[in-house]
């Protein structure tokens, strides 16, 4: 798994609304949070994003843009976004490409770990959490983020 430190691996993916993101783009506007999750519509899943969703401004107020990876398709995306109101990107990683650039695969690549990055506009990592029952370190790190 990437670390503080390390430079955060390019990449581009769809999202649910039908365009495509590219990570470098996004970072010429600032920072990005980037967090992974297994999958949409599951229990911990749902609050890590509503989650996400609450501290939304705050973020936005700190100069970050919100990216959420998940290897579940655009079309999936958009309806967890839509039955929850996020209000932020979700990218549709199907092949799992950026899932494993990152590290965050695990039990022979058929779960993804839940995992958040803050990712500075030079693409570096600043910070990040790593807990996969929890939303409670995802919170902390968010928190950091947006204490001046």
């Amino acid at each position: 798994m990437i670390g503080v430190g390390d430079a955060a691996p390019d990449f581009e993916l769809p999202s649910g609304d039908g365009s495509v993101v590219r990570l470098s783009e996004r970072l010429l506007s600032g920072p990005v949070v980037l967090y992974f999750y297994p999958a949409d519509f599951t229990p911990v899943c749902t609050a890590q994003a509503c989650m996400v969703r609450d501290a939304h401004d705050r973020l936005m107020a700190s100069g970050y843009q919100v990216l959420g990876v998940s290897p579940q398709s655009a079309e999936s995306h958009e309806r967890f976004d839509a039955r929850h109101g996020l209000g932020f990107t979700l990218l549709a990683d199907t092949e799992k490409r950026v899932i494993r650039a990152y590290g965050v695969s695990a039990a022979f690549g058929l779960l993804t770990r839940r995992a958040t990055f803050l990712i500075d506009r030079d693409g570096v990592v600043k910070d990040r959490a790593v807990g996969d029952l929890s939303v409670t370190k995802h919170r902390r790190l968010i928190d950091r983020a947006t204490i001046r």
